[in-house]
């Protein structure tokens, strides 16, 4: 599995033949929507986003989906604000994926009885008006995934206002040096969580 990141909640997961995108952004945002071809696109917004990537099969919110021999379980989030948003449980090459999207608050116990097991977990990592970056490192503690790539933090490209990704490192008490992409397989994960900082 090869996993690459393109600013905000956007993802390119290379799983053998097969494409997932997450989030691609709007042009508004000051960063460049990819141009590949994916075969699955994920959405945790539910409003529908202006740029409509080039994508066999796109998904948005709940659900149960298998595609390509990849299983993905959307959740619902209904945040105090009213708004509804997705996270996604996926499971491919034998690892469990959960990305978190663009949650504002932590999730109800419900919700983080689903978070179990999880091998890779994408989570804000910029604070508001997303996630606290306490309540988001309250989480990891929670999970306990392998891995934590954290999202929507600043980067120089970015036109809202974001906070640096180093208090939430701070916040766990781990350091990550910037890599390009994270090339992983199921037998390469880390006994304890470990934190991996993509370049956009």
């Amino acid at each position: 599995m090869i996993i690459n990141w393109y600013g905000e909640s956007c993802f390119k997961i290379q799983v053998s033949a097969t494409t997932i995108l997450t989030d691609p952004p709007e042009s508004s945002s000051g960063l460049t929507p990819p141009r590949f071809k994916a075969d699955i696109t994920l959405f945790t917004k539910t409003a529908m986003p202006e740029y409509q990537p080039s994508t066999e099969h796109r998904i948005y919110g709940p659900g149960e989906y298998e595609i390509k021999g990849i299983e993905i379980t959307g959740i619902q989030l209904l945040e105090k604000s009213g708004e509804l948003k997705s996270a996604y449980l996926m499971k491919a090459e034998e690892m469990k994926l959960c990305f978190l999207g663009h949650i504002a608050e932590l999730p109800d116990s419900d919700i983080r009885e689903k978070l179990t097991e999880i091998d890779i977990l994408f989570i804000p990592a910029g604070g508001d008006p997303f996630l606290p970056q306490e309540d988001a490192a309250k989480l990891v503690k929670q999970i306990q995934p392998k891995i934590v790539i954290p999202t929507l933090f600043k980067i120089p490209s970015l036109k809202r206002q974001s906070a640096d990704v180093k208090k939430f490192l701070q916040e766990l008490e781990q350091k990550a040096e910037p890599q390009e992409k994270l090339t992983i397989k199921k037998k390469d994960l880390p006994e304890n969580t470990m934190m991996v900082v993509l370049k956009a």
